[in-house]
């Protein structure tokens, strides 16, 4: 892929200082997942009745139980990053450390990936839940109106 060669063409090309930055980004990114998640879980206790609805029960289930699994893989790439952040040291430091440098480079490169895999995947799973809580609250609605008659 043309797009696959691009990418690695850029990430060798990146200075110490843009891979900071972009560390420093999912940093922050990953910081409001995890206040999402929070958010999520919330909801979650809140139509803890409703989720248990006997027609999407298992549909229910399946996606409480990927929203926790999304908040431990979201806390352990927190921590990953963060070390990633205070291993940059070995680039900034002026010492001519070749081995350590193509080991942090390379080390940021595979973080792309599995960063961007994570931010896809927790982009679907929120569509998800939004899709959920949706349907629930529009329930909540009817309801409430035909009781209001």
């Amino acid at each position: 892929m043309i797009t696959t060669k691009t990418q690695a063409k850029y990430l060798e090309l990146m200075n110490a200082t843009e891979m900071h930055e972009a560390s420093k980004k999912w940093y922050s990114e990953l910081s409001f997942i995890k206040d999402e998640q929070l958010f999520f879980d919330d909801l979650v206790t809140t139509y803890t009745l409703q989720l248990l609805d006997k027609k999407e029960f298992a549909n229910n289930k399946e996606i409480v139980d990927v929203l926790n699994r999304s908040q431990k893989r979201n806390d352990e790439l927190l921590n990953i990053v963060k070390t990633h952040i205070n291993d940059l040291e070995v680039l900034v430091d002026n010492i001519k450390q070749p081995k350590e440098e193509m080991g942090y480079k390379k080390e940021h490169k595979e973080l792309v990936k599995v960063i961007s895999e994570f931010f896809i995947d927790y982009k679907s799973l929120k569509m998800q839940l939004f899709e959920i809580f949706k349907g629930i609250l529009k329930a909540e609605k009817q309801i409430r109106l035909m009781n209001k008659k």
